[in-house]
């Protein structure tokens, strides 16, 4: 099978994703009362509704709809204003009553758009020459370091109820292939799960994971969902398809499942356009199927040939009467939409002067957004770069430092009181207590002297006594420096900055 990089030089990939998100931050499920958890005792949440019993009739979650519309409203969709629930068929032990309720050919929300900022070191997968979108009419342009941004267009966005958990007993990797028994349980069935729909103009794995990884910050900063992949908050599916570069038409689709992180996603994308350019290649034929990703093996296998809308036997539900939604329910979404990530780095990067990907990692976790706008209101302006760097580099190591821990650390690296190694240490010593760095550095002789007066007398002690070294710098030896700045430090008894020393020297040096 050939690397990907050498099948995207003659194929183009069709990619489209379809991303499942409960809203895990809600209360109770989509239809009934009972409480969401993903902790309790299996069955412990259910009720006549969301177990199907005969007689039992839903009613909707007001607060599931008004988190849809704001999903709606941060990816720029139209907001439907009258749209319905439908009945989907199928038979299978995770919905007990053998069908799900979800909504039909008009969502909530639909017609919206996301751009995709792919960065120069995530950006090799799509050929340099490739430099038409996916919906063949929108050019991208590469700025000089090799990024560009993509328009991705949203299809829908519409409202379900998340199905039963089963666990299959026995079986490699958790399939039902080969189990000796399936457990069910029904709490997970009946939580409300928005579903949104991508067209199909993602072109490299790559691209596909900046996608997830993008929605997942726009829903944790809505605050809707804990976007979970290792616990199934968060799904993927997603849909490719090959066509011969400069082809208009699109070829066969195969759908990919369990997709639970980003890696996965990629991978699984990876290896299936790599082995439907196999089969083209050899004169075979892609069929419409869903295939099942494994990651122990790394590869896909068939789980089924593609049902059609038909298989479903879709209808209007007839116990959920039609939903026309108000222009006052609309705005008062919008009144609740908090600042979304792409502004909050824009607005990061302007305020502090940090640079964009450094920004954009800060304003992705609203936690560490929360958290640094915190310090850095405690801080010089000046400080607040350094900050950053110990919330991105050094916290993610820690899990309990409190944000006044965070601002002593950043005020003693600032004025290099400590390195960053001695900075990883005390942090290791005050995490989960209320010890303020400073103490425990000034404690345990971490503490570096800055006072150059003082260091400046070992600078020319060292530079009295180490006169071949010094003739060696003026020479041309810049290596020697390292080598005076240790003596310095030999002599100061490990209490200076070595960066202090090192300017020192320099400059007496000329």
């Amino acid at each position: 099978m050939r690397k990907l990089s050498e099948v995207l030089r003659d194929w183009e990939a069709v990619i489209g994703l379809e991303v499942h998100t409960e809203l895990t931050t809600l209360e109770t499920k989509m239809f009934c009362g009972c409480r969401i958890s993903h902790d309790d005792e299996p069955n412990a949440n259910v009720c006549p509704v969301c177990l199907g019993l005969p007689g039992a009739l839903p009613v909707p979650n007001e607060r599931a709809i008004e988190s849809i519309v704001m999903a709606g409203l941060a990816t720029n969709c139209e907001v439907m204003r009258r749209s319905m629930f439908y009945r989907k068929h199928y038979f299978y032990p995770d919905m007990a009553k053998n069908f799900q309720t979800t909504q039909g050919p008009v969502a909530f929300v639909m017609h919206g758009h996301l751009d995709l900022e792919v960065p120069a070191d995530r950006a090799d997968e799509r050929p340099t020459w490739a430099s038409v979108a996916a919906d063949g009419a929108t050019p991208i342009e590469r700025a000089a370091d090799g990024s560009y941004v993509a328009p991705i267009r949203i299809l829908r966005i519409h409202m379900e109820e998340d199905a039963a958990k089963m666990v299959h007993v026995g079986g490699a990797e958790g399939r039902i292939g080969g189990a000796t028994e399936s457990l069910i349980d029904y709490n997970r069935c009946g939580t409300p799960l928005i579903e949104l729909v991508t067209e199909p103009d993602l072109r490299t794995p790559e691209e596909a994971r900046l996608f997830m990884e993008k929605l997942r910050e726009t829903f944790l900063a809505l605050g809707i969902s804990d976007c979970s992949l290792e616990h199934g908050s968060m799904r993927c599916d997603g849909n490719v398809s090959l066509r011969r570069r400069g082809e208009s038409s699109l070829g066969t689709k195969s759908e990919l499942k369990n997709l639970n992180s980003f890696k996965s996603l990629h991978d699984a994308l990876a290896y299936e356009i790599c082995r439907q350019a196999e089969v083209l290649e050899a004169g075979g034929v892609v069929l419409q199927e869903t295939r099942h990703w494994e990651p122990s093996r790394r590869r896909t296998v068939v789980m089924r040939v593609k049902e059609t809308a038909d298989d479903y036997r879709f209808f209007p539900d007839p116990d959920l009467a039609p939903f026309d939604l108000t222009d006052e329910f609309v705005e008062r979404c919008r009144a609740r939409m908090p600042e979304l990530p792409d502004a909050k780095r824009e607005r990061f990067a302007s305020q502090w002067g940090l640079t964009r990907r450094d920004a954009g990692r800060l304003a992705g976790d609203p936690d560490l957004a929360r958290l640094f706008e915190g310090a850095a209101a405690q801080l010089r302006p000046q400080e607040v770069p350094t900050l950053a760097n110990v919330l991105i580099n050094l916290a993610p190591s820690f899990g309990a430092l409190t944000m006044l821990q965070l601002v002593s650390i950043t005020e003693l690296l600032f004025r290099d009181a400590l390195t960053f190694a001695q900075a990883r240490e005390v942090l290791g010593i005050v995490n989960g207590t209320d010890q303020m760095p400073i103490v425990v550095a000034g404690d345990r002789g971490l503490l570096q002297s800055t006072d150059t007066d003082a260091l400046g007398a070992i600078v020319d002690e060292v530079l009295a006594r180490c006169t071949d070294q010094a003739r060696q710098y003026r020479d041309g030896n810049r290596k020697v420096l390292g080598f005076l700045v240790g003596q310095c430090m030999r002599a100061s008894e490990g209490a200076g900055n070595p960066k202090l020393f090192n300017q020192l020297l320099v400059e007496r040096l000329g």
